[in-house]
């Protein structure tokens, strides 16, 4: 008797994030029939975006259009809107476009977002670099600024930086070497010593906490030889239109506050009925699906595993190709196996020729070499051959070009 070959299913993927896209790639390549679902028309490198922010790269260099990348798959439509609700016991969602679509599993890898910790006023008086939308805001008012206190309108340019983080310490950095390097070029009328500044304010007393303590105070001293001033052990009180207020009463002249601080799960994901834990985000089972709702699954930043993961890329890829390949497994009637993530190590860059390494197996790098490995790997991570040509002509002509073009994007 000829057995009949189970149909395909259909597979709803919120979030075109490293996750969502990872998770796509495999389902479609194993014959699902995938809708991907995102906001935005295009997917975002966020490893960048502090390069965007600070006029290094334009929004092209770290983007790319979801419906082409869903050009790769026959079998893969894209939908832009948000999840509006979802139903779970009926397997469906309905988008914030008054549409709806059913499934036969569902992943939610939609991302988290900035974590204010309610600090009085840094919503309000901070920006968060976490979207393109969020570096495109604070490249122009970092212009905007710099703009104003070359024409006396504003006494200054100062920028204070919340979180010691590696996207607090590379924002910093970079700020930093172009205080230094290209405005005395660009803008000749204002005083470096008295109208800018660059300070990084930071709870622990180190900066990037997860690393080795040689390789935080190797950080901590490329920061300080590029200018900026460290604030460590401190913590934010207040943002205030002008200043950042710390909790001993210090008071920090700010014109622009970069808040680098922490994330949590969207506030919507409440709505949604599944459980939640630290952070908002969603609750999964080793095999990061829901417990109550097994053919839901969630990756990336999004999931709250019972063996908490780092929030980067490298996590959210893993789990993306490991929930395509658990649904395909399931689809067929087969078990479901645990993830267990590949850990590859951790960087970050501080600046022109610096950068730190941190692999699993407790090898460390610092400077040069370090950081042509990060520029390495995020080029080679980028989703198509124009965005790695022109990333790397970027990087080339901001460290190696004219000082004065180290800041080459405008509006």
């Amino acid at each position: 008797m000829e057995q009949r070959s189970r149909p395909a299913p259909h597979v709803v993927v919120v979030g075109a994030g490293f996750a969502g896209l990872s998770a796509t790639r495999v389902l479609a390549r194993g014959g699902a029939h995938v809708t991907l679902v995102d906001r935005n028309p295009y997917a975002t490198f966020q490893p960048l975006l502090y390069q965007v922010a600070t006029a290094g790269m334009g929004t092209a260099d770290v983007s790319y259009p979801v419906r082409t990348f869903a050009a790769q798959f026959p079998d893969v439509r894209v939908r832009r809107a948000r999840l509006a609700k979802l139903h779970a016991s009926e397997r469906r969602v309905e988008l914030d476009d008054g549409t709806g679509l059913d499934y036969d599993y569902l992943v939610l890898a939609t991302g988290v977002t900035t974590n204010w910790l309610n600090v009085p006023g840094a919503e309000e008086n901070a920006l968060p670099l976490y979207s393109l939308d969020d570096a495109v805001a604070l490249r122009r008012l970092l212009q905007k600024r710099l703009e104003q206190a070359a024409t006396g309108k504003r006494p200054g340019a100062h920028t204070v930086v919340v979180g010691g983080g590696a996207t607090g310490v590379e924002i910093a950095g970079t700020l930093a070497e172009l205080r230094r390097r290209t405005v005395p070029l660009t803008h000749p009328e204002i005083d470096l010593g008295k109208q800018t500044s660059v300070t990084l304010v930071e709870r622990f007393e180190h900066v990037l906490a997860p690393y080795k303590p040689r390789l935080r105070d190797a950080a901590a001293r490329a920061l300080h030889r590029r200018g900026v001033r460290l604030r460590l052990g401190a913590t934010v009180a207040a943002v205030e239109p002008g200043a950042v207020v710390l909790k001993d009463g210090t008071r920090l002249h700010s014109d622009v506050t970069v808040w680098a601080l922490g994330v949590a799960a969207p506030k919507e994901v409440a709505d949604w009925g599944l459980p939640q834990g630290k952070g908002g985000r969603v609750e999964v089972t080793q095999e990061l699906n829901v417990r109550e709702y097994p053919e839901i699954f969630v990756a990336g930043d999004l999931a709250a595993p019972p063996h908490p993961l780092p929030q980067l890329a490298q996590p959210a890829l893993q789990m993306g190709k490991h929930v395509g390949r658990q649904i395909l497994a399931a689809a067929c009637g087969h078990r479901l196996t645990p993830f267990k993530y590949h850990d590859p190590g951790i960087m970050a860059t501080v600046g022109r020729a610096e950068a730190v390494l941190q692999l699993a197996n407790g090898m460390t790098m610092r400077g040069l070499p370090a950081w042509l490995v990060w520029i390495f790997l995020h080029v080679a991570y980028l989703l198509s051959g124009r965005n790695r040509i022109s990333v790397l002509l970027n990087f080339f002509w901001r460290y190696v070009g004219p000082r004065r073009t180290a800041t080459q994007v405008g509006e």
